[in-house]
């Protein structure tokens, strides 16, 4: 199986980009919200109930995933952020790699004004994605976005000045 792992900041194009890449590839799309949102029903975003309780939902969904055996490959968009631990991520490549799955890391990036003018995109209020371009600019100055490290090799796609299609084109042609 190819583990096919797109990560970037917020408003990068990680689900758009994964959907035409799903598209092309005919890998199942995991996006990051598909836990995030089923815990924020219970839990407030950052409390230590949802760091928990997505921590544990991951890890169980992962711990299916890597021992299924009709899967070619599987797409996940992740958006690194202070509250995932590295050990979350350290564990995820260790737990695919162990398994013999290959592991293929693509970070999607964007000029910051560009990103500020998507987090207004209507599309983003489906997963209650971050929106608040103040609340963007004060975390992202925090440093918010820059833990966990994604310590692997990675192709870097600009995802400003193409389409999402094109970028799925690109990751597709890497993937072979």
């Amino acid at each position: 199986m190819q583990f096919v792992f797109l990560y970037g900041k917020p408003a990068t194009g990680k689900l758009t980009v994964g959907r035409k890449l799903a598209d092309l590839t005919e890998y199942p799309l995991f996006h990051n919200h598909l836990i995030v949102d089923a815990v924020l029903a219970i839990h407030p975003f950052g409390s230590a109930g949802f760091i928990a309780m997505r921590d544990v939902l991951w890890r169980a969904a992962f711990g299916e995933i890597v021992k299924a055996d009709d899967l070619p490959g599987l797409i996940f968009t992740f958006n690194p952020e202070q509250t995932v631990p590295q050990s979350f991520i350290d564990d995820l490549f260790t737990m695919f790699e162990e398994a013999g799955h290959q592991i293929r890391v693509f970070e999607l990036t964007c000029p910051e004004e560009e990103i500020e003018r998507r987090l207004n995109a209507p599309s983003r209020a489906a997963h209650e994605k971050l929106k608040d371009v103040e609340l963007y600019r004060r975390i992202s100055g925090e440093g918010f976005f820059e833990q966990p490290v994604i310590t692997r090799n990675r192709v870097v796609i600009d995802t400003h000045n193409q389409t999402p299609a094109a970028a799925a084109k690109a990751i597709a042609a890497q993937l072979g």
